[in-house]
This record gives C-alpha cells, sequence and structure tokens, in this order.
C-alpha cells in the first residue's frame, strides 16, 4: 500500500502531531503545495549567500536520530510556508527534497543555520551558491525552535496512544491478579476537592473490567494507584499537546538572530515535557510492579520459576529506564541543552512502551494458561476438548465445573492482543519463549509506527464510550446534591429564615436566575470576572445572576418604585475556585428595605434581622463586623491614596480576613501602585478593632484625623445614632467595629457589615450586607436609598450538619408519623388501612412483608415513631396493634378506632 502524501502549505492546514510522526517514520510523502509555491518568491540564479554567513564546517556538530532529523526539518518547512513573512523558494523547496530522501538524515547537522544548510544541500546533492537565502531567513531557524518543538510533537502522538493502552494493560492486569475493584470507586466533589482526570481513569477502567467474575479482593497499592499517576499522566499529556498543536502551526516572523531568538518557547516546551517525564516514571514503576504482580498469578508451578528467572534479567530494562529518568531530571536541571532534554525524555518513553509491553504479555499469559478463566473467543481452540471432542458433547450425567469469565471490555482486548500479536495459537510447547515472542510483538504493537496500534486505540475507547450508560454521572465542579438529612435541615432552616423575615413585614420576590449582562457588569467592582457568561441564543447577551442585590435593583427601577420591603430565597452563580464551604452554586437569603426612612432607621432594622436570623438558627457564636464605606474612603484619603484608586485598593484590603497585612501590602504596592508609605500608613489604621463606642469614642477624639475630613465626620454620626439604637434592642453585644472591613463590592455607600462564625467548623463569613444609595439610580436615574443583608445560607448548613454529627443528633429525612405493616403480601389490606390516616391528615407509609424485623428496621432508619401492625390474626379479628418505637410498647385497638387512637397519641 502506497504510503499517503501531506500537502504542506494548502489553505486551511494545520500540521498534528501525528502527521508530524507519519513523515519522520517516512509512513508518508511531504509535498508543497502550489498555491503555497506561487507566493513564494522565485529564486535568482545569481543570488548568494553574504560572505559573512558562508557555511563552514562547525567545531562542535549536533546530530539526530533520523526520525527526529526529519521531524524537525518538517517543522521548519511548515513554519516557512505558514509565515506572513517573505521567504524565498529556494529554501522550503530544499527542505522538500530532503524529505523525499530515504537516508542521510544522520548527517545533517544542527548545530549552527549555516551547517544546517550546508548539510542539506549535501545530502541532496544541490549547490550551496544556488540557494538563495537572506540573513533573516538563516535567523528563522533559531526563532522557530524547530527542533524542540518537533521532538515534542512525536512525544505528544506517542504518549497521546499510550492513554488509552495504559488503560488496557492495565485492565488486564486487575483480571490477572483478581483485583479489588473497590480501588475504583472514586466519588466525585463538588467542593473542587476531587481530580477530574483520577475519577476519569476510575470510570474508564470499571467499564474495562464490567461483568468480570476474576474481581477479587486484592487491595494492593499498585491498583490503588492507577487513578492517581494514569489521571496525572493524562494531564501531562494534554497540556503537551496544547502546546504543540499552536506550536506546530503558528507562524513566525522573520527576524535577525537574537540572543534569545525562541522568545520564550523552548522553555516552555521543555517545562510541559518535564511535566510529562515524572508522571510518566510513576507510570513505569507501578506497571513494573503490576508485571511482577501478573507472575505470581500464573496457576503454572512448573513454569512460573522459569518466568520468574528471566523477569529477573528484565530487571536491566527498567534499571536502564531509572538510569535514563536520571539523566533527563539532571538536563533538566542544569538547562544547558533543551534538544538533549528532550530526546533524554524520548528514549524515556520508548523504555517505558517496552516495560508495558511486558506487563500486558504477562498479564496476557497468565489469563491464557489459566483453565478455569473463559476466554469467549467463539474459536475451535477454546472448545477443542484433548480427545478430540466438543464441550457439548459432555455425558449429561458430569458435572462440569464453570469457568470464570473476563469483563466485557478486557475479553474484548484479549481477543485483540491475541489475533495481533500471539495469532490466535495457544500457549504450548517452550511457554517461556512464547512469553519473550509476545513482548517483543507487543513493543512493537505500541508504537505508532504499527498501524494496528490504532485498531487497538480505537476499540479501547468505542468499549468505554458504548458502556457510557453503565458510567456513573457527574456533577458539575462546584456544585451539590441534597436529599435526606441534608434536605431536612435545610427545610427547617428556611422555614427559620422566611419567619424572620416576614416578622418584619417583608414581601416576597423572585427573579430570573439570569440578567442582561449589561445588568450585572459594573456592579462588583474585580469580583465582575467571576460572572457566569450564557451564549447568545437569541439575540441578547446575558448571564447567571452574581447575587441577589442587584436584580432587586433593576425590578425597582424597571417598576418604577419608590419603596419596597423585600425578602428572596434564591440559588446564585459564581464561576469561582471551589473549595471548602465555597461553590458556583448556592442559596443567598436576602433582606432589603429600600426608600427614604430617617437616617439609619432601615440600617438598625436589617441588623436586628440579621441578630434574630442568626440567634433563631441556633448556629452559636458569632461576631458582627462594622465599617462605613464613607470611614473607608475617609481612611483611604487621610493615607494619601488617590481617588481613582479607592476601589481597587478596598478590594485588596478586603482580603485581610484571609491574608496577613504583608501579603495585602505586597499586592497594594507592587499591583496597585501604592508607595510604601502609603501602605504603611493604611496598614496602621485598619489594624483597629474593638467594641462598637470604643472604637467610635477614638476616632472622634480631639487631634483624629477623621475629623478633618468630611465624609468621614458624616460616617461617625451616622454610626454613633446606629450604636445607640441598637444599644436598645440589646444587640451589641455581637458586634465588632473593625477598620478592616472593605467589603470589595462597587456599589456600598454606607454602613457595612459581615458576619462570620467563631465555632470550630471554619466557613469564614455566613452573612453580609451594607447600604448601597446609588444602585437602582444606575438603572433608572432616580435614586432609591436601600439597605439589606445577604444570608450565605451554605455555610451555615455546612455548621448545621457538623452541628449534628457531633451531638449525634437523628435527623429525620421525612415528616412520616405511621407506618403502616402488613405481614404479608395483602396489598389491598394495606391501602383500606392507609386511606384512612391520609385523610386525617396523619402522614403516614405503608410497607408489606412476611417478616415483622423488615416492619421495625424500616420504621427506625426512617425516624417513625408509630407502627399499625397487621397480620392475619389482627385481620380475621378486626383489630390492628398500634406499637411505639421509642418504648417498645404496643397495644391493640379495634378497627374503628385505630385512626382517633393516633391521633391522640401523635
Amino acid at each position: 500500500m502506497a504510503a499517503p502524501t501531506v500537502e504542506l502549505g494548502a489553505k486551511g492546514f494545520s500540521l498534528p502531531s501525528t502527521t508530524t510522526y507519519s513523515i519522520a517514520n517516512s509512513l508518508a510523502h511531504v509535498e508543497i503545495d502550489s498555491s503555497a509555491l506561487d507566493k513564494l518568491k522565485p529564486c535568482s540564479s545569481s543570488s548568494s549567500l553574504p560572505p559573512s554567513l558562508i557555511p563552514s564546517p562547525s567545531p562542535n556538530p549536533r546530530f539526530l536520530p533520523p526520525v527526529l532529523a526529519r521531524a524537525t526539518i518538517v517543522v521548519f518547512l511548515n513554519k516557512l510556508l505558514s509565515s506572513d513573512s517573505s521567504v524565498r523558494r529556494s529554501l522550503p523547496v530544499l527542505l522538500q527534497q530532503t524529505l523525499a530522501l530515504s537516508s542521510g538524515f544522520d548527517k545533517i547537522d544542527f548545530s549552527s543555520p549555516a551547517a544546517l544548510l550546508q548539510s542539506l544541500c549535501s545530502i541532496t546533492n544541490t549547490d550551496v551558491s544556488t540557494v538563495s537565502v537572506s540573513p533573516e531567513e538563516i535567523g528563522f531557524f533559531e526563532t522557530s525552535s524547530s527542533a524542540e518543538v518537533a521532538i515534542a510533537a512525536i512525544l505528544d502522538c506517542c504518549a497521546t496512544a499510550l492513554i488509552r493502552v495504559s488503560d488496557a494493560v492495565a485492565a488486564l492486569s486487575c483480571e490477572a491478579g483478581r483485583a479489588d475493584l473497590a480501588a475504583f470507586d472514586l466519588p466525585v466533589s463538588g467542593d473542587g476537592f476531587s481530580r477530574k482526570d483520577d475519577t476519569d481513569v476510575a470510570a474508564d477502567i470499571k467499564m474495562l473490567l464490567f461483568g468480570s467474575k476474576l474481581a477479587g479482593k486484592n487491595g494492593s497499592p499498585v491498583f490503588l494507584q492507577i487513578p492517581s499517576s494514569f489521571g496525572l499522566f493524562r494531564e501531562a499529556v494534554r497540556s503537551l499537546h496544547a502546546c504543540v498543536r499552536i506550536e506546530l502551526n503558528s507562524s513566525v516572523k522573520l527576524r535577525k538572530p537574537t540572543e534569545d531568538g525562541n522568545y520564550g518557547k523552548k522553555s516552555s516546551v521543555v517545562d510541559l515535557v518535564w511535566f510529562l517525564a515524572k508522571p510518566m516514571k510513576t507510570m513505569a514503576e507501578s506497571s513494573f510492579k503490576r508485571a511482577k504482580l501478573n507472575i505470581e498469578s500464573i496457576v503454572d508451578e512448573k513454569v512460573r520459576p522459569e518466568i520468574e528467572s528471566l523477569f529477573r534479567k528484565q530487571c536491566a530494562v527498567f534499571d536502564g529506564f531509572k538510569e535514563t529518568f536520571h539523566s533527563v531530571f539532571v538536563n533538566y536541571m542544569e538547562g544547558d541543552d533543551s534538544i538533549v532534554f528532550l530526546q533524554g525524555v524520548y528514549d524515556l518513553l520508548v523504555k517505558f512502551r517496552e516495560i508495558l509491553a511486558w506487563e500486558a504479555a504477562l498479564a496476557l499469559f497468565s489469563i491464557e494458561t489459566d483453565d478455569s478463566i473463559e476466554k469467549n473467543r467463539g474459536d475451535a481452540l477454546v472448545n477443542a476438548q484433548p480427545n478430540g471432542e466438543n464441550a457439548k458433547g459432555d455425558k449429561k450425567g458430569e458435572k462440569k465445573k464453570k469457568k470464570k469469565t473476563l469483563g466485557k471490555g478486557t475479553s474484548a482486548i484479549l481477543q485483540l492482543l491475541t489475533d495481533q500479536v500471539a495469532n490466535c495459537k495457544e500457549v504450548s510447547g517452550d511457554k517461556v519463549a512464547t512469553l519473550v515472542e509476545w513482548a517483543g510483538n507487543l513493543s512493537k504493537y505500541f508504537d505508532p509506527r504499527d498501524s494496528r496500534l490504532e485498531i487497538l486505540v480505537a476499540k479501547v475507547k468505542e468499549i468505554v464510550e458504548s458502556n457510557e450508560v453503565r458510567r456513573l454521572p457527574k456533577i458539575p465542579k462546584g456544585t451539590r446534591d441534597f436529599a435526606g438529612e441534608q434536605m431536612a435541615i435545610r427545610e427547617q432552616a428556611f422555614s427559620t429564615i422566611a419567619s424572620v423575615f416576614k416578622m418584619h413585614g417583608a414581601e416576597a420576590l423572585d427573579t430570573p436566575v439570569f440578567e442582561l449582562k449589561e445588568t450585572l457588569m459594573g456592579k462588583y467592582g474585580e469580583d465582575s470576572k467571576l460572572i457566569y457568561d450564557l451564549a447568545d441564543q437569541g439575540g441578547e447577551l446575558c448571564s447567571l445572576r452574581y447575587d441577589l442585590t442587584v436584580p432587586f435593583a433593576r425590578h425597582l427601577a424597571m417598576n418604577n418604585l419608590s419603596a419596597m420591603t423585600r425578602y428572596q430565597i434564591s440559588k446564585v452563580y459564581r464561576r469561582d475556585n471551589p473549595s471548602k464551604g465555597r461553590y458556583r452554586e448556592f442559596y443567598q437569603c436576602d433582606f432589603d428595605i429600600a426608600g427614604q426612612y430617617e437616617p439609619m432607621l432601615a440600617d438598625f432594622e436589617v441588623i436586628v434581622v440579621l441578630n434574630q436570623l442568626l440567634d433563631k438558627l441556633d448556629i452559636g457564636t458569632y461576631e458582627i463586623k462594622f465599617n462605613h464605606r464613607k470611614l473607608l474612603d475617609g481612611m483611604l484619603d487621610i493615607c494619601g491614596v488617590p481617588a481613582e484608586k479607592f476601589r481597587t485598593v478596598c478590594s485588596s484590603i478586603d482580603k485581610l480576613d484571609k491574608q496577613s497585612f504583608e501579603q495585602v501590602k505586597k499586592e497594594l504596592v507592587e499591583e496597585k501602585g501604592l508607595s510604601v508609605e502609603t501602605a504603611d500608613r493604611i496598614g496602621a489604621i485598619v489594624k483597629k478593632r474593638g467594641s462598637p463606642f470604643e472604637i467610635l469614642s477614638e476616632l472622634k477624639a480631639e487631634g483624629s484625623k477623621f475629623l478633618e475630613n468630611s465624609g468621614s465626620v458624616a460616617a461617625l454620626g451616622e454610626l454613633d445614632i446606629l450604636f445607640q439604637a441598637l444599644k436598645e434592642a440589646y444587640c451589641l453585644d455581637n458586634l465588632v467595629f473593625d477598620l478592616s472591613l472593605a467589603r470589595g463590592l462597587d456599589y456600598y455607600t454606607g454602613v457595612i457589615y459581615e458576619a462570620v462564625f467563631k465555632g470550630t467548623t471554619q466557613v469564614g463569613s455566613i452573612a453580609a450586607g451594607g447600604r448601597y444609595d446609588n444602585l437602582v439610580g444606575m438603572f433608572s436615574g432616580k435614586q432609591v436609598p436601600a439597605v439589606g443583608v445577604s444570608l450565605g445560607i451554605e455555610r451555615v448548613f455546612a455548621i448545621k450538619e457538623q452541628q449534628a454529627k457531633d451531638r449525634n443528633q437523628v435527623v429525620r429525612a421525612t415528616d412520616t408519623q405511621v407506618l403502616v405493616s402488613i405481614l404479608g403480601k395483602d396489598v389491598i389490606s394495606a391501602s383500606k388501612l392507609v386511606t384512612p390516616l391520609w385523610n386525617a391528615n396523619i402522614s403516614a407509609k405503608m410497607k408489606v412483608s412476611k417478616r415483622v424485623m423488615d416492619h421495625i428496621t424500616f420504621a427506625k432508619q426512617k425516624g417513625i415513631p408509630w407502627m399499625v401492625l397487621v397480620g392475619e390474626s389482627e385481620l380475621a379479628s378486626g383489630v390492628v396493634k398500634l406499637k411505639n418505637i421509642e418504648l417498645n410498647e404496643e397495644i391493640t385497638v379495634s378497627r374503628e378506632d385505630y385512626v382517633e387512637e393516633l391521633r391522640k397519641r401523635l
């Protein structure tokens, strides 16, 4: 079959790693697209190299293996053809002619552009004086980092194929070693504490092993580490692939050579390849260990010692791998020669492939020589009997021992390997020689040069994807499901919160889960980057709501409302990094008062609502930190911060609850452009915190700088009124005046506050809010003052759930009061007994089972306090037994009276 032809330079063409690998291994021919040649400048017969660049022998020549040399040439050629700069025909044509050769690539000197040109002319028998090359074009090779990108492309192609190969081999080893499949039951965490690649690997291996009857209790660490080591390998390959795809096809502007002509490309490629080398080492180590386990799984005790002896000799392969890795590590750390480093990693990958081949051969051998395993190949060899009769010819009276079966995926992989590598031959004769032959064949099979590898990779992918219906579904990172006891806690909390809101005269409001993007932008300062944008589906740019305050302000403006007290309990969305207590989808519980009122009247009521909420939710110790936006602005003015930097500096100060002042100071100086003296002045003030009247008195003392700022004076007056009012409402005990509280959102104009839980459960802020007098006006031009508070209910739930665990508190997931238990299978009798309970508004559930303990266990698990027990004797007598689960007491009542009796006792 003729090798395919690749036309470089064609419109829309992009060079992938796989094509680079094919050309490098002479599996494809290269032509230059005619349209690409037409745009190149023709060669001039009189043109020649400048005298200063006439090639001369290099004192330190650099030769690459033929495969890597060819790859470098094709990358160089593709970059020349994709360049926007003026390129002459001579150099691309020379490169294409070189690729058409079948030998001589080991004689190409890549030590310098001049040496390279001389080598190319030499092996193509081209007169160097006929090749027209400018000084800028000579510098092109260095700038393009072609050798580094080419080797990285070879690595990308080989490593990408090994992802699926490794999965298939590991799955076979799990079968041979009777691995405990619990190693692949990885839960998916919504708060960012699970790695996607790890869980994907675990799910893929489970799909390959689905239906296996060989899985056992072998919890060896080499099986347990498969998800993490394979997951890291996948991540590294994906990162390298993304970089190589760009570097292979990015154009390079022709420029004169410089000291650092690659402009950082080499270092980025080298770093990503090192990121690949580290997990490859872990993969090789675990593969070697699984290979040893596969030997222990061989049932033939006579041949096992011979194979153990053979494998001890193969340990030299692994030792060679470790030596190569050490050399690679030294090259990476010294960083002197990127090409030597990349070549070392390529050698490392080849050795890893050989180790993987031995693991696969031993797993295949272990399974093939175990007669207790059903191979399911459907050929005559499998069903053949020693006496020549088929298995179905067995005598009826003979009891045949049932064979164990492989998983559906591993069975298909086994058949593919035996077809392609073992040639469907039974293991007979010299078994050790057969094993060595298989290992050699597999080593070749796992090389992308073998066209059959594509079939294996596609087969593994097909098996995994065809079994997607059996794969456990996942939820997006940063989200959670809630059920059972969790929902019971949430519903109780929501009920408490809504009752407090309603007690203060708030009316309920619901707004769309998404808003026009223009509605949300410009309201959250630097946090605007966390807004979730939606794809344009109907001519409008929309985003998921970031909070409930901006939609409330939009509602007021849109409906021309000048006053409203509202509450809303709804989900909001933030494109944040999930962490403990921080999610991308979560509930907020908002209470807001909009309208013109006496100074601090609405602020006072909102703070009282916040106190009542936290007290009634009974979460334990908390504190509410206070500050005032005008006081904060006055502080920044006093410290010498320019007015245009107030908001961005506030965003930095707002991080003081999570970072030290030294960290915040570094950000203020290096990123926000403040002087060290200004940052230090800010630090001296934001450290002030204490009881409200104590700090207020200090700020109002004679000589205070705050008295010289009009905004600060107004803020201090408002806080004085507020604290006096809160004192009368007995709400000062949990308040702290904290000048470091900044609240980074742009729309705050007055009092700002934040509630922090002080218990052992680390959840951070649990509520926050403040005054925002200008937000509504941003939409309508009509100023509607407003103040509100938002409760971070997810963090409250985390506290409540932990409290329930600490107290061994049983949380009932349902309100079921009665279990109607029929001792038998009589569904009709159950319906006759449960219907009167439902009609009497008594929460009841029915269950039919002959075993009385099934009923009692179910009632205890669900926390159901009463049972109506009915058996054959009760049905015959027209009575029922009422059982109190907690007291373990029973009474017998008539069928006519049981509903009323239960009503009394409930």
